[in-house]
């Protein structure tokens, strides 16, 4: 009997209910140190602060959705960059990705013992704070070496859990501490903060927005990403900002601003040693709600669980997250080749993943400052933001006639050309945030500046003396060859499938090779449109049935217990869409089924498998029945590779 799958399968066919989920999981997780580490600069004005950030955000996660849409692969900002520009932009956008990954890491690991300290006191002080940061670092690469990653149903879990708890604290101080003359009052213009603390205050906030680049990394694993990455999108704006909206007013109401001996001051943004919660926010916020003996002790102890909790998921997608920028970097010949090799064992990036997820993050959190972290994220994320936002306005500008399945809004039409406001608001913002901090912050500045640094000189140093290969060029780097008998290691499959025998022996073989090297198999149905529609136009029969596809192509492949990502695409000829998924995925091999010689009719397949072989960017294998057909000829009953 055909397995169906339901909507709780999140973990195999990503929607949006899974993407937002995910996505805010290492958004909302933010809360539990955005609130302190941008009172220390806003004090008054963190609110403020919070919805200027947030506009960035939403114009930036438009810019997101459209690119992440138009280039459904792993990279964000890189891959707009390269597609846009050329691999020097591109590696720009990925070696400051790069940085936010290690610093997310480091920030959100110094968090957890913290948090934890409502169990035991020592943690909210250094160095223990910095040793248990240090110790969830090496436990989540320790565990990430073996291959372990956290489940998609399980953020889903936590992701609701979390918005209902700070939800919960927005009503509380509500009903036990409103005040509406408490914010106005913490204002003290040009005082406190002073404008340049205010300024500076902005792209540091936007660290609450951590995880933009989650959505579009998880594109490849999404059915149907041309409404399940906009919606997503769309979703964690709405639900993130309407949290900073109003938690950062009820945090100021708790703890407000105070002249204390000329100085003004909120206990959210002091150190533990100051009596201060700038290292625990919302366990600040939880103490003086106005809750008294169990209550507030359950309170706390629920609240500092919850907390630890989501930031070391937070962590570990920043550890995976890492790892893909490494994988794809190196992919495209920006980093070496070595740094995305897996361990011959458990089959994971094992040294990027103690270099750029262990050490360096290590290194970050070891000087113990909240404000460096904050900087240093503000550094690399305005930069990577900026990048993108530029990136989405140079490809309106170079292909003005592109037909898109999602259009960002608001747009004005100029010479022929369909401006992208939001991008433009977004690019403007994100890159005068990031001028701000380089003028501000003189440390954040030259370590910043150092990193870029330190990455274009092995950029330059690879592509020149090692790989010969211009800067500008996009080189892809061939799949691993190891072992003595130099078997290929495929860690990348992607199999087209319609109703036929052909596909279903290209399934088969797939799954083979897919068992033996624990790779992924992405299983595309492309869903052709007619010249006369729009390419958006609604075909719900025809997205059923490929959805019944796909159903079945991943129930066939359950039984051999490889793991397989559905994707519902849309084209105007199946060939050509076939080929730039498999360039978008960077695919080791591309599995082909057909029936015999190709010739059957009735489906689109066979009129595109001569462009598949003709144009694949990878190793091409064709699965036929009841004879096999390699584009040198060879004839057999088994798949041949081409």
């Amino acid at each position: 009997m055909r397995r169906r799958r339901g909507p709780q399968d999140l973990d195999r066919v990503l929607g949006a209910p899974a993407l937002f989920a995910t996505a805010y999981g290492d958004v909302g997780s933010s809360i539990y140190y955005a609130l302190g580490v941008t009172a220390v600069f806003a004090l008054g004005l963190t609110p403020l602060v919070f919805v200027i950030a947030g506009i960035f955000f939403a114009a930036t996660a438009t810019t997101y959705a459209e690119g992440t849409v138009r280039y459904p692969e792993a990279g964000g900002s890189s891959s707009f960059a390269r597609h846009a520009f050329n691999e020097v932009a591109s590696f720009a956008a990925g070696w400051a990705q790069m940085l936010n990954y290690v610093v997310t890491i480091s920030i959100s690991a110094f968090f957890i013992p913290h948090y934890l300290s409502v169990f035991w006191e020592p943690l909210k002080t250094s160095p223990w704070d910095i040793v248990g940061g240090a110790l969830v670092v090496v436990l989540l690469v320790s565990l990430n070496f073996v291959g372990i990653r956290e489940s998609t149903r399980v953020n889903v879990i936590l992701a609701v859990v979390d918005f209902g708890t700070q939800l919960l604290l927005v009503l509380l101080g509500l009903a036990l501490i409103f005040r509406p003359r408490i914010p106005i009052d913490n204002v003290h213009l040009g005082v406190a903060p002073n404008w340049g603390d205010f300024l500076l205050a902005i792209p540091i906030g936007m660290i609450a927005y951590t995880g933009m680049e989650t959505i579009s990394n998880l594109a490849q694993e999404t059915r149907d990403p041309q409404r399940s990455v906009p919606r997503a999108y769309k979703a964690v704006a709405i639900a993130v900002f309407s949290i900073y909206l109003t938690l950062p007013a009820i945090a100021l109401m708790a703890l407000p601003v105070e002249n204390v001996n000329g100085t003004y001051e909120t206990r959210l943004g002091l150190p533990p040693d100051q009596h201060g919660f700038a290292n625990d926010p919302v366990l600040g916020v939880v103490s003086n709600l106005g809750l008294h003996g169990a209550a507030l002790s359950g309170m706390r102890v629920y609240v500092g669980l919850l907390a630890a909790t989501i930031l070391l998921i937070a962590a570990n997608a920043g550890v995976i997250g890492s790892s893909r920028v490494t994988y794809a970097m190196s992919s495209y010949r920006q980093l070496p080749h070595v740094f995305s090799r897996l361990h011959r064992r458990f089959k994971t990036p094992w040294l990027s993943l103690i270099f750029f997820s262990g050490l360096l993050p290590i290194l970050t959190l070891t000087p113990g400052r909240i404000d460096f972290l904050g900087t240093m994220y503000s550094f690399g994320a305005m930069l990577s933001f900026a990048i993108a936002n530029a990136s989405l306005i140079a490809l309106r500008y170079r292909f003005p006639k592109a037909e898109l399945l999602v259009k960002g809004k608001p747009n004005f039409r100029w010479r022929g050309v369909d401006w992208p406001l939001f991008s433009i608001v977004g690019l403007l913002g994100t890159a005068a945030a990031w001028i701000v901090v380089n003028v501000q912050e003189p440390l954040t500045r030259w370590v910043g500046l150092s990193w870029l640094a330190v990455g274009f000189t092995v950029f330059v140093a690879y592509r020149r003396r090692f790989v010969h290969i211009p800067l500008r060029a996009t080189v892809r780097a061939p799949a691993h060859i190891v072992g003595p008998s130099l078997t290929v290691e495929y860690r990348s499959i992607v199999v087209p499938v319609i109703r036929s025998a052909g596909t279903e022996e290209a399934l088969v073989a797939a799954a083979r090779l897919a068992a033996e090297r624990n790779a992924v198999i992405e299983i595309v149905a492309v869903v052709e449109v007619p010249l006369e529609l729009p390419l958006d136009a609604p075909l719900d029969e025809a997205e059923a049935a490929a959805d019944r596809t796909l159903d079945d192509a991943e129930a066939l492949l359950d039984r051999y217990g490889v793991r397989a990502v559905g994707r519902r695409l849309r084209a105007r000829a199946a060939g050509p869409e076939i080929v730039a998924e498999a360039a978008r995925r960077n695919a080791e091999i591309l599995i082909v089924g057909s029936e015999r010689n190709g010739r059957a009719s009735g489906h689109p397949f066979p009129r595109n498998v001569e462009y598949i072989l003709k144009h694949a960017p990878c190793r091409t294998m064709v699965a036929a029945t009841p004879l096999s057909v390699s584009r040198n000829g060879h004839r057999g009953r088994q798949a041949v590779p081409a």
